[in-house]
């Protein structure tokens, strides 16, 4: 029997912490490429520093692409995030781009050819995860802390709050009584601000208006412990603070510990990469399932073999809160969608240039945008399940 009566904690960053800027422009590229062919092959990594922007990897697309467009591309990245401080500048930040063919080693275990249908990119595992906490059928410790710093982010950007700055930590603990979130216990919040005056209880002033809005009407109580830039001044930002990597901040993008991870990232690849799209995927149908009433939690595991189309196993673990045979509904699974590379790619219109507003603030848990954007968060598989699993 799971316990029901715990504390959960999840953390989350902002679009300006120094690993998300490098997932943001990594994310660019692949959209460039995408835009311009929706089959190009995309593996972009960032680095990021005290004025210094260094993007590397592999790619296959037009020529079109060249490497001071992707720079122009890491600027208005940049320059978007909010970042004109001393120590990283959009407009004079120096960007190094490092960008080359993909291997042909690699090409030929992925593309199609003959009989030989597309394979995955790489291999691996990957996890998809959805339970009844949320309306949006996500754990709430990881939706709330990415509502707080999106709540933030706007409020910065609209001009209402002109003294934050972009680079920013949240971080909530819930707790569950009888297996559902109930409250909020503590609350974590580091924000960088502009003004080297303000004191840790000024800026609790400014951000606890947006802090309670983003939450639960009654989770904050008299009793909540909160931590409002605990370490004092929070001037310097962003790559000028610490560097910055793509693909470091995995556990935030995906289910903020609640869930298994595979290991990889998203950022920067284009989707014939199953270390992303299998996981949009194992989410999609993990989010239908308990959408379908099928379950109250849903655990789904793909793996993959580079250059095998197929994947190798299916697996589905509802928890202990199952309405149908777990391993009947991993059979039904291959056939609601297709769930090769190319089939994934097809089901949920991948190849489009989505990918830079996935960024920040999760991958999952947001609402699909009418151009093909976060796909994989459509319930449109629920009447099909139904009738498969019953």
């Amino acid at each position: 029997m799971a316990r029901q009566n715990y504390l959960f904690t999840s953390e989350s960053v902002s679009e300006g912490h120094p690993d998300k800027v490098c997932d943001r422009i990594s994310d660019a590229v692949v959209d460039a490429y995408l835009k311009e062919m929706p089959e190009a092959r995309v593996a972009a990594e960032t680095l990021a520093t005290t004025n210094r922007i260094v993007i590397a990897g592999e790619t296959r697309g037009p020529a079109t692409i060249t490497n001071e467009y992707i720079a122009h591309l890491a600027r208005m990245a940049v320059k978007d995030i909010g970042y004109e401080q001393d120590g990283f500048h959009w407009e004079d930040c120096d960007i190094a781009v490092h960008l080359h063919a993909q291997s042909a080693h690699i090409a030929q275990g992925v593309d199609a050819g003959g009989n030989k249908d597309e394979g995955a990119g790489d291999q691996g595992i990957m996890f998809g995860y959805a339970c009844r906490e949320t309306e949006e059928l996500m754990p709430a410790p990881i939706l709330f802390s990415h509502k707080i710093l999106k709540t933030l982010a706007e409020a910065r950007k609209s001009g209402k709050e002109p003294v934050l700055g972009p680079d920013a930590k949240s971080q909530v603990t819930v707790r569950y009584e009888n297996g559902k979130p109930v409250g909020v216990t503590s609350i974590v919040l580091s924000t960088q601000h502009l003004d080297p005056a303000l004191t840790s209880p000024d800026v609790k002033a400014i951000v606890e208006p947006y802090i309670l809005s983003s939450l639960p009407d009654g989770w904050v109580t008299d009793e909540t412990v909160w931590h409002v830039n605990p370490t004092g001044a929070f001037v310097i930002g962003g790559p000028d603070g610490d560097a910055g990597l793509t693909g470091r901040k995995i556990i935030v993008d995906t289910y903020g510990g609640a869930a298994p991870h595979g290991g990889g990232a998203f950022s920067g690849k284009d989707p014939t990469k199953v270390d992303r799209s299998a996981a949009y995927a194992a989410r999609y149908l993990a989010k239908n399932v308990v959408a379908a009433d099928l379950a109250d939690r849903c655990t789904i595991q793909l793996s993959y073999a580079i250059g095998v189309s197929d994947p190798l196993s299916v697996y589905v673990d509802f928890h202990g809160t199952g309405r149908c045979d777990e391993a009947k509904l991993e059979t039904a699974l291959r056939d609601v969608m297709g769930l090769s590379p190319r089939g994934i790619r097809e089901h949920l219109q991948l190849n489009n240039p989505i990918y830079e507003r996935t960024a920040a603030y999760g991958h999952f848990g947001r609402q699909p945008d009418a151009d093909g954007g976060f796909s994989w968060e459509k319930t449109d598989l629920v009447d099909e399940l139904r009738s498969l699993a019953g």
